[in-house]
């Protein structure tokens, strides 16, 4: 009996606290606030044909009346080249050469109207760098160009005004005017080139960026809004690196329809993608792995999936992986294994694939269907720091670890000097 009376005190017992817990709410999910990035993460992806690529551009700069900067709209300043940036104006010497910079795959971002403020603060950052003769990152050089003897200075306008200094463009129509602000600026530009009788071949135009950042795309989208042309001008892919040498000149407007261009139209250059020689932030790398700026398999997919979580759930985009994962965490294991088996993607014997579910995690986000974020933090402030960063970036891996060690021996001295005061 008493025995009886233990059992039934103890199903007493458990059916008060299953009911206990019950009527008490599951604790709030809390993300991580922010992601550990492994010092051991690869942070230079600068390749031989990317060297050769910046060297082929300095010939063809000469005959250049507008370069038109590609950076991928989720990682605004993570995307951001400097090096090739100064490398171009140092080979553009005098010649004042007008620059768009055009901020491509905005539809994979946050969309309207969350992804206003990103867009404010880069307008306000571009305009004020358009207005500066101090920076190397300005719209135009700012010295007046010399052409067959005669000075003449193109700061950034046509006859129809300011040419934009920054341009945001996606697919689907709701980002359609980009590409039409993007044409008008070009044949705004164009018409003002014809009426100074400075190219008898017309205008010639460069595409540049990062590897991946969408230059080849843009290049074929332009072609087709301009001469209606169906067919790809530039080959595209999915993986960077597709576009390995300088393109030939594609034309883009034509003066048949309109006679106020130059003789014989614009034209626009494809060109390979330039990575950076390093990178110094390594969760910038992760970034820019994340959106495909460099080749798949440099770092590890499960870190890259893990730091996707960490960003879908920072943003509190947790439901757009309910489907994968019923509950909210911060276990990127859980989370893959979750999805492994609700997506079937198992090995022999049922065992979860880990790193093909984290490479198809990984390809959901860049097709913009788990979350669309901006993964940079995009400010005035952060932008303003970047423009610093930007001024005297490393330009290779032994230049950075050499400036490291430089900063550590300042830092240890000044522990020492601040010692022997408090001595």
């Amino acid at each position: 009996m008493s025995s009886i009376k233990n059992a039934a005190a103890s199903s007493l017992a458990k059916a008060t606290s299953a009911a206990a817990n019950a009527a008490t709410p599951a604790p709030a999910f809390v993300p991580r606030a922010r992601f550990e990035v492994s010092s051991d993460i690869t942070r230079s992806y600068f390749l031989g044909h990317h060297q050769a690529a910046v060297a082929r551009m300095s010939k063809v700069l000469s005959n250049i009346g507008l370069i038109i900067e590609c950076r991928d709209f989720r990682v605004p300043i993570s995307s951001w080249n400097p090096i090739l940036e100064h490398k171009l104006q140092s080979l553009g010497g005098h010649q004042a050469i007008p620059r768009i910079v055009v901020y491509t795959k905005r539809d994979l971002g946050p969309g309207r109207p969350r992804d206003l403020p990103i867009v404010d603060a880069l307008r306000r950052f571009h305009g004020a760098e358009s207005s500066s003769v101090d920076t190397p990152g300005g719209f135009v050089a700012r010295e007046p160009a010399v052409d067959g003897g005669r000075e003449r200075s193109r700061r950034g306008k046509a006859d129809g005004g300011e040419i934009p200094s920054a341009l945001f463009l996606g697919k689907g129509e709701s980002n359609a005017s980009g590409d039409r602000a993007l044409m008008s600026a070009i044949r705004a530009l164009a018409k003002s080139d014809a009426s100074h009788s400075s190219h008898l071949l017309g205008l010639r135009a460069i595409v540049i960026g990062m590897p991946n950042a969408g230059k080849s795309s843009l290049l074929n989208r332009l072609r087709h809004r301009g001469v209606k042309a169906n067919t790809k001008a530039a080959s595209t892919g999915a993986q960077p690196g597709i576009t390995r040498k300088l393109g030939t000149p594609v034309r883009i407007l034509s003066n048949e329809a309109d006679e106020d261009l130059p003789d014989r139209g614009v034209f626009v250059m494809d060109t390979p993608g330039v990575f950076v020689p390093y990178v110094g932030d390594p969760e910038s790398m992760l970034k820019l792995a994340l959106v495909n700026c460099v080749r798949d398999g440099l770092v590890n997919p499960v870190t890259l999936a893990d730091y996707l979580l960490y960003h879908l759930n920072l943003r509190g985009q947790t439901k757009a992986y309910e489907w994968l994962c019923a509950t909210p965490t911060n276990d990127v294991n859980v989370f893959l294994e979750s999805a492994a088996r609700r997506t079937g993607k198992l090995l022999p014997g049922g065992v979860p694939a880990i790193d093909a579910i984290a490479e198809y995690v990984i390809s959901l986000y860049r097709r913009g269907e788990l979350g669309k974020l901006v993964l940079d933090d995009v400010n005035d402030e952060t932008l303003r720091r970047a423009r610093i960063a930007s001024l005297n970036p490393p330009t290779s891996l032994n230049q950075a670890r050499k400036a490291e060690k430089e900063r550590r021996s300042i830092a240890s001295k000044e522990r020492y000097r601040a010692g022997l005061k408090g001595s």
